[in-house]
């Protein structure tokens, strides 16, 4: 199992989604999940709506080149119309270990028609995928119960795709009987785990 630091691996809530929480992060072996908008015609990391002090997105990429390129980043669109400058970005950096999340289904179609990876996302509000023979991989979302079985995360696995399970903790419950039921398939290829505690994840999973 890979592990996604949830907004950078960050100590305080006032850290999150900061250039010192993904250097922490990428430092200590894990991936990032992030939130990706353009303000004034350019992109800029944040989750909300842009007030102007906001890291770009660039600055991202580059610490990923300079400390590990390979470590996984999952880039949820906050925007519709970002394909273009994402790509060019990701092409100027040779980036290879990122993928695109959280789309508005139009927005999907056209990210689907360029070289960039992207998920599709399932939920209990969206049990049937959408586009989900052009997307690399499962964006596995639980916003009111642990629903997600590992007999599913299997499936998906199975038909070559990748799977990115959102952590209870995310949606303010406790993580520990979720985390409990998948151990059986933490092993496998494929599986990410995106998650506010990616230390204490890595301790349950891999020790």
């Amino acid at each position: 199992m890979k592990y996604l630091a949830h907004r950078g691996f960050w100590k305080t809530r006032e850290e999150q989604n900061s250039l010192a929480s993904f250097e922490r992060a990428l430092r200590a072996g894990y991936g990032i999940e992030t939130d990706v908008r353009d303000a004034v015609g350019r992109l800029v990391i944040a989750h909300d709506l842009p007030g102007g002090d906001e890291p770009g997105f660039e600055q991202l990429f580059a610490l990923y080149d300079q400390i590990d390129p390979a470590l996984p980043l999952a880039i949820n669109i906050k925007a519709d119309g970002l394909a273009s400058a994402l790509q060019q970005m990701a092409d100027a950096h040779q980036a290879s270990s990122y993928f695109l999340f959280d789309m508005s289904v139009p927005d999907q179609r056209c990210l689907a028609q360029t070289s960039m990876p992207v998920f599709t996302r399932q939920s209990e509000y969206e049990m049937t995928p959408a586009l989900y023979e052009s997307a690399a991989g499962v964006w596995l979302d639980m916003f009111e119960s642990d629903w997600a079985t590992c007999e599913l995360i299997t499936q998906h696995l199975d038909r070559g795709k990748q799977v990115a399970i959102v952590s209870p903790e995310l949606h303010g419950r406790d993580y520990n009987p979720f985390w409990s039921r998948i151990r059986e398939i933490a092993h496998f290829d494929g599986v990410m785990l995106c998650t506010d505690l990616p230390d204490q994840a890595e301790n349950y999973f891999d020790k």
